[in-house]
This record gives C-alpha cells, structure tokens and sequence, in this order.
C-alpha cells in the first residue's frame, strides 16, 4: 500500500478513536505503532523501538521541565485566592459603568490568565468570584456566565500559556519568543471581548446594569492589594523576554514567587500544599502523556511522506496563499469543537507546519493565530470545555443558555483573529526587538 495512503487513513483512525473518547496520548501512540508497522511493511520490532526510546528521551528534555514549574505556578496562585483581589481590583475601576462587571470579569480573567495558563482554571475561578457579584446587581445570567466562560480562554493566549509551550516544543521554536508573540494578541483579545459586552449592554440595558460607586482611596487599595501578583508576572515574563534567564528559570522562579505569596496571604496549609501538588502532576502527567503519543505518531507522519506531499500540495494551488492560511485555521476552528485545544496543538503542528514554510509565513504568527483559534473551540459545542466548568460552577444555569450566552463573544475572537491576521506585525514586533 502506498505509504501517503497510509498516513491517511492513519489520521482518519486517529479522529474516530478521538470520537469514541479514547485519551489523545494513548490513541495517537497506537495509530503511530500501528502506522509504522504497515509503512515498513511488518517490521514489529522498529515500531517497537520506539515505545522503548521516544517516553525517556523526549520527556527527559531539560525544556521540558518548564511545563510543570509554570503550571505549579498556577496551582500556588489558584490556591492563593488571588484571583478574588484581580477580581475586586478590576470591579472597583469598571463596576460603576454599564456593563462594568462583565469588563471587570474580562480585565481580571486576563491578569489571571498571565499567571495562571490555564482556560479551565480560569474559568472556575472567575466563576466563583465574579458571577455572585453580577448576580447581586441583577445581570442576566446568559452575558454573566458568556463573559466568564470566554474571558477564561484568554488563559491559553496570554503567557505565560502552556499552548504556547507545546507549540514552542513541537515545533522547535523558543518558547520565550512565543510568550513574546502572544502579549499583544491577548491584548487585543480582552478588548475586543469588552466591545462585545459594550455592544451587548447597549442593545439590551437590562442585560448588565452598572454597579456600584467607589472612592479614590478605596479604588488605589485594591490596586496595591494585587502589585505583588504583577510584580511577580513582570519579574517572570519581562525576565524571559529580556534574556535574564530561561523561560524554564522563569517557571522556577515564578514557582517560587508564587509560594511566597501564598505564605504571605495566609493560605499555606497542608490542604493547599497537597492540593497544589497533586494537580500539578495530573496535568503534568497528561501533558507528557500528550507529548509521548504525538512523538510517536510523527514518526509515522515522517516515515509515510505525507506532510511533505501536503505541503507540496499546498503549494502547487493556483490560489492566494491567504486562502490556504483561512483554510488551515478552519481546520483548527471544525476540530477544536471535537478535540481539546492542547492535543490538538501537537497532533497538528507536524502536519501544518511544513505548509506555513513552504508558503512564507512566520511560524511564530501562525502559532499565535492556531491558539486564538484554539480558543474557539473551548466555547463552542460539543466540547465547549470553559462553558461546561461554567456549568459546573453555576449547575442551576442551563447548559444551553451558557453556550448562548458565549456566542457573541465568538465574534469578537473572530474579529481579534482577522485583525491579528491583517497586521501581522503584532505577533512578531515583539519577539523581533526583544533581547533573548
């Protein structure tokens, strides 16, 4: 059988055992034995020798270790309940306007997001903090439950983002410089988030009535109350930027900033201590888990030529090569609904990339433009990841009513995506002039 053929019907195997809920680890590690056994024609053992080297020297990958101390970042300032000071920050400089909870829930979702990295997380934060205070002054529930779900997405954009750890990983990219790319994107995202519920709160005044007054004194406590959780994210994230140190020092760092300040705030006990650690090896396990699997089925892609022929493929269209871009972000767009944003990362890289090469396109800015497509799927159906954690926060809101109330928002990452898109310059501004 020829072997492009066969890398076909490999990634087809692949998406119905996606389809049936097999772990994207585990079902791309299968489909890639299987794959190498039919492409070398029966040879076992070569298919074999890669479950015996590719899970040791790819997850011993010093880099690598960057994924954790990030994420344990995150999991000290979860536990921290820093998000409630971001949050009453935010409320205090936005609550009093129309529709200022829902800004304010965007505004401290994305500081949130810059020392966090996790949509998931996010969004069940926010939940908790933000949606008891829109509920207090009478905010529908179907734009108090979409801004928290969509502000939640800004979590895989906004560095330091594990999407952009994987991406940086997969495609051999420095993931410092793909912090660098996301900053402004994640920028433009929140706003264009705040315009939606701008647009929305006009139409319907109902919908997001203003809050409450707040003096200047009480306005500038909340602003001193969260400086410890900035400071931390310009020492980590500038400090990789600038070429201080690694973005692997930087989780380090960060790691350790973090504990520091949950010892400060009060919040370390033997609960938060374990609870921090033990959610840090799950993610972490599965993250590698993901790496191991899609290591092993990109030997198969390689051995059956078949991203290469795409690529020549690609290239050989009589169209704009715009149109292959909007093509490929499609692609992202359909199966980000069925498949998790960060396998899908890593399942996709190998296969798109050489595409981006061949036809000129910096890989940082595509990188930046798969995430931000990426975050569509956490708000749309089936998956819909964010809206279901919202549901899980608020159980009495009806799922639908979650997923209705995302959908402006969607328009809103549509137009950040074509503006990123059109200026392609606020992707690869940054990591062009910074010293790394």
């Amino acid at each position: 059988m020829d072997p492009i053929l066969i890398g076909v019907l490999g990634i087809l195997v692949l998406l119905v055992l996606l389809f049936f809920r097999m772990h994207i680890g585990v079902a791309m590690a299968l489909v890639g034995f299987l794959g190498v056994v039919f492409v070398t024609h029966g040879r076992v053992m070569a298919a074999i020798g890669y479950f015996k080297t590719v899970p040791f020297t790819r997850t011993a990958d010093f880099n690598l270790s960057v994924i954790p101390m990030f994420v344990l970042m995150g999991e000290f300032m979860f536990f921290s309940n820093v998000s409630s000071d971001l949050y009453g920050a935010s409320y205090k400089l936005l609550g009093r306007v129309r529709g200022g909870l829902s800004m304010a829930t965007i505004v401290a979702s994305s500081l949130f997001a810059a020392i966090c990295g996790s949509a998931t997380a996010t969004t069940a934060t926010m939940g908790a903090v933000s949606l008891p205070e829109m509920r207090k002054y009478n905010y529908k529930d179907s734009l108090a439950s979409g801004c928290i779900s969509a502000g939640g997405t800004l979590g895989i954009l906004i560095p330091p983002s594990t999407g952009f750890i994987l991406y940086g990983t997969t495609a051999t990219i420095s993931i410092a410089k793909m912090f660098a790319a996301g900053m402004l994107p994640g920028i433009i995202l929140a706003v264009c988030y705040m315009g939606v519920v701008v647009v929305l709160t006009a139409i319907d005044k109902d919908a997001g009535p203003g809050g409450g007054k707040y003096t200047i004194k009480e306005k500038l406590k909340a602003l001193v109350g969260i400086l410890p959780a900035l400071l931390l994210f310009v020492i980590v994230i500038g400090g990789i930027l600038k070429g201080w140190f690694t973005a692997t020092e930087g989780g380090a760092i960060g790691a350790f900033g973090s504990f520091i300040i949950m010892i400060v705030k009060g919040k370390l006990t033997w609960s938060n201590l374990i609870g921090s650690l033990r959610e840090t090896i799950k993610i972490t396990a599965m993250i590698f888990l993901i790496i191991i699997g899609a290591y092993i089925f990109g030997y198969f892609l390689t051995l059956s030529h078949f991203p290469t022929e795409l690529a020549n493929w690609a290239v050989g269209l009589n169209v704009n090569r715009y149109v292959i871009l909007i093509f490929m972000l499609v692609v992202y767009g359909i199966l980000g609904c069925f498949v998790d944003s960060l396998p899908l990362i890593v399942l996709l890289t190998p296969i798109f990339l050489p595409i981006v090469d061949t036809l000129g396109f910096s890989p940082i800015w595509f990188g930046v433009l798969m995430v931000m497509i990426m975050q569509m799927g956490l708000i749309t159906p089936p998956v819909g990841m964010c809206c279901y954690v919202m549901k899980g926060v608020a159980p009495e809101i009806p799922l639908q009513k979650i997923f209705k109330g995302t959908a402006p928002f969607i328009v809103g990452l549509v137009v950040a995506v074509a503006i990123v898109i059109t200026i392609p310059a606020l992707a690869t501004w940054l990591p062009g002039i910074m010293n790394f």
